[in-house]
């Protein structure tokens, strides 16, 4: 019994993926729901005994290919035999953790057993000790096909962990900016599964942070423009009050993104740099930002005009989701105002800020717009 070690026939019988014999205990009496001296079931060390196999083949052809295949197929036997005898699927580990088989599954890549527990009737939303669930997790390390068979079985897109208040779409969106997501270039299929089975991208957490903020942070455009396309809201603010601009530039690297600070710079209204303690982000801080930094603060300060509020208002009505909308009823020339975007990508360029004056309003829009009355 060194070290927890299963040793009880049918903890070795599950750890070994002995389906016979596993069938042949469960069918002689043997109790499934004794635990191991680490508090684990027969349940959960077929789960943390589970094959970790990087390549699937379509038809394995090598030797050692043909033992991983039949190593898998055994151990899902072995997973099946405990499910039809009707063994407890949400039985929490007696450790610190308390994950269930599920939480398990999604920990030791087991994506296989997550569809069989599920199937089974596991509980979708079961949380541990921390109150995750398996989509948290799964979420978390941007398994698709994990994630689109947890929901595909009921598990909730919307769950918050209480401690922190952020949903699978945070956790998701914050691997996916992570420098290494980014340089990985990591595709955003579990995002937008997420988005498309109904997750909201303006929930806050406790802090006040959305997706969007979480998105914005990273400085990854392509995740900005999906949750865009979802009705992500730039303009909501953290209870410290900062926007998604101040959070986009709280990292200096995010400055050489200018295609997305421009965008950030058209959708912000009121445009705003600063927290409520009227703190500038710390990515315009640095000396080398200085220029950055007055352009951007003396931008704060200047006006907007009425086309540029109509344009402001109208995109966050009908964003880009309902742009189809827009198209059967503006003018062409109107229309392509309200998604145009004022180039400020000189102004912020880190490279080297060229000096000028500020970009001038379409003027040939005046009088379309005084026939207009677009905000009402």
């Amino acid at each position: 019994m060194e070290g927890g070690l299963a040793v009880l026939p049918i903890h070795l019988a599950a750890t070994y993926r002995k389906e016979r014999s596993l069938e042949c205990l469960l069918q002689s009496g043997a109790n499934p729901e004794v635990r191991d001296l680490r508090g684990r079931t027969a349940l959960h060390l077929v789960i943390a005994h589970w094959p970790t196999i990087a390549a699937i083949w379509t038809e394995p052809r090598t030797k050692f290919q043909r033992a991983m295949a039949a190593m898998q197929s055994r151990t899902e036997a072995c997973l099946r035999v405990l499910c039809q005898f009707g063994v407890d699927l949400n039985a929490e580990v007696a450790s610190d953790s308390r994950h269930t088989a599920l939480h398990l599954a999604v920990r030791y890549g087991a994506t296989p057993a997550v569809g069989i527990l599920s199937s089974y009737g596991a509980d979708t939303n079961a949380v541990d000790r921390f109150g995750m669930t398996p989509l948290h997790m799964a979420a978390g390390i941007l398994n698709r096909e994990m994630t689109d068979r947890l929901v595909h079985f009921g598990a909730d897109v919307n769950t918050s962990i209480p401690h922190s208040g952020g949903t699978a779409l945070h956790l998701a969106i914050t691997t996916a900016s992570t420098k290494g997501g980014k340089l990985l270039a990591v595709d955003l299929c579990c995002i937008r599964q997420l988005l498309d089975h109904g997750a909201k991208p303006n929930t806050q957490d406790k802090s006040g942070r959305s997706p969007l903020h979480e998105a914005c942070c990273g400085g990854r455009e392509a995740i900005v423009d999906l949750l865009l396309k979802f009705e992500a809201d730039v303009n909501l603010q953290t209870k410290a009050g900062e926007n998604c601009l101040f959070l986009f530039l709280e990292r200096r690297l995010n400055l050489k993104s200018t295609s997305l600070l421009n965008k950030l710079l058209n959708l912000t209204y009121p445009l705003k740099i600063t927290n409520n303690e009227g703190l500038l982000p710390s990515g315009l801080l640095y000396p080398e930002c200085q220029d950055q930094k007055d352009f951007l603060l003396h931008l704060t300060q200047q006006p907007l005009d009425l086309q540029d509020i109509c344009r402001i208002e109208v995109r966050k009505r009908y964003g880009e989701k309902h742009k189809d909308k827009l198209k059967q009823i503006l003018p062409k020339v109107v229309l392509g105002f309200v998604y145009s975007c004022q180039d400020y990508s000189q102004r912020v360029n880190v490279a080297g800020p060229v000096r000028g004056t500020f970009p001038s309003l379409h003027e040939d829009l005046t009088h379309t717009f005084s026939d207009m009355n677009l905000l009402e």
